[in-house]
C-alpha cells in the first residue's frame, strides 16, 4: 500500500508539472532577462514570474506601466558580463545594453528578441503580437490585441466636435505629426495644435496670440523631471495654457513606450475632448 501511494503521488505531481507546461507552452522561453524598462513591460505581461530572472534596475519606477508586477523581482545592469553570470536562455531589450550587445550575446548563444521602437498604433499592435508569440504567449497576445481594438471601436463610436490640443512636458517640448502622441490625437479624434512635424519647442510665439482647446500634460507628475532646468514650460505663456486651459495628465508610463496601454492615454484624451466641450 505504501508503494502504492507513493507510485500515486508522484504520477500526480507529473501530470501536474505536465499540466502546467502545457498551459506555458512548451517552447516558452524559461530563463528571462530584460535589459531596460520598455522590455520590461513586455517581458512582465508575457513571461511567467518564475522564468524571469533579472528586469532593469528601472523596471519599478513610476514611469513603469507594469511597476506593481515587478516588484520582489531581481534587477540587472545591462552591461553583458552581469547579464551572461544570471546564464539566460533569452534576453529582450529594446534599447537596453546599446546597439552592440546582440553580437556580445551571439558566441555564447543567448538569443536576443529586439523590440522596435512602433510610431503608429497599428506598429504597437504588430510588436504586441510578435513579441509576445516570442515569449511563448501567443493566445494572450491575440487577447490583448482584441481588447485594444474593442476599446478603440469604442472610442470611434463616440461622437461630438473635434477639438483642438497641444502636447506639453515640462522639458518644454511638444509633439507633430509624424510622432506616436500625434497617432493618440487622431485616435481620440483630436486636431493637434502643433502642425510642424516631428518633436519640437513649445510654438510660444504661435501661444502669444492662438491657443488650443485642451492641454495634454505629459510626465508632469515626476517630481524630479526637469526641476532645476529652465524650460518653454515655465514660460509665463505656455503656464497661462496650464492655468486657464483644460487640462488633460497624461501619465509618463502610458507614453514612453509603444505597447497596449497607450490605449489608457487615448482613453483619457477622449474623455478631456468631452469635458473641453
Amino acid at each position: 500500500p505504501m508503494v502504492r501511494t507513493i507510485l500515486a503521488a508522484l504520477a500526480c505531481l507529473l501530470l501536474s508539472a505536465c499540466s502546467q507546461v502545457a498551459e506555458r507552452g512548451a517552447d516558452a522561453p524559461r530563463r528571462i532577462v530584460s535589459l531596460d524598462y520598455c522590455a520590461d513591460q513586455y517581458v512582465l505581461k508575457f513571461a511567467d514570474r518564475e522564468d524571469i530572472l533579472a528586469l532593469s534596475p528601472d523596471a519599478g519606477k513610476r514611469f513603469s506601466y507594469m511597476r506593481a508586477a515587478a516588484e520582489g523581482i531581481p534587477t540587472v545592469r545591462p552591461r553583458t558580463a552581469d547579464v551572461l553570470a544570471l546564464q539566460p536562455d533569452l534576453v529582450v531589450r529594446t534599447y537596453g545594453g546599446g546597439h552592440d550587445i546582440a553580437d556580445f550575446m551571439k558566441e555564447p548563444g543567448v538569443p536576443v528578441v529586439q523590440i522596435g521602437f512602433p510610431q503608429s498604433i497599428a506598429e504597437v499592435r504588430d510588436e504586441v503580437l510578435r513579441v509576445g508569440t516570442e515569449l511563448g504567449k501567443p493566445d494572450e497576445a491575440e487577447q490583448l490585441v482584441a481588447d485594444m481594438d474593442r476599446r478603440l471601436k469604442a472610442l470611434a463610436e463616440r461622437s461630438g466636435p473635434q477639438r483642438e490640443v497641444l502636447y506639453m512636458t515640462p522639458a518644454g517640448v511638444t509633439a507633430g505629426e509624424g510622432t506616436l502622441v500625434h497617432e493618440l490625437f487622431v485616435a481620440a479624434d483630436l486636431r493637434n495644435f502643433q502642425d510642424r512635424p516631428g518633436w519640437n519647442p513649445l510654438p510660444l510665439e504661435r501661444l502669444a496670440y492662438e491657443r488650443p482647446d485642451l492641454i495634454a500634460a505629459a510626465f508632469f507628475e515626476s517630481k524630479t523631471n526637469h526641476v532645476d532646468n529652465w524650460s518653454a514650460a515655465r514660460h509665463p505663456v505656455a503656464r497661462a495654457q496650464l492655468r486657464e486651459l483644460p487640462v488633460v495628465p497624461l501619465e509618463g508610463a502610458w507614453t514612453s513606450c509603444g505597447g497596449w496601454f497607450l490605449i489608457d492615454a487615448v482613453e483619457a484624451l477622449a474623455e478631456g475632448k468631452e469635458g473641453a466641450q
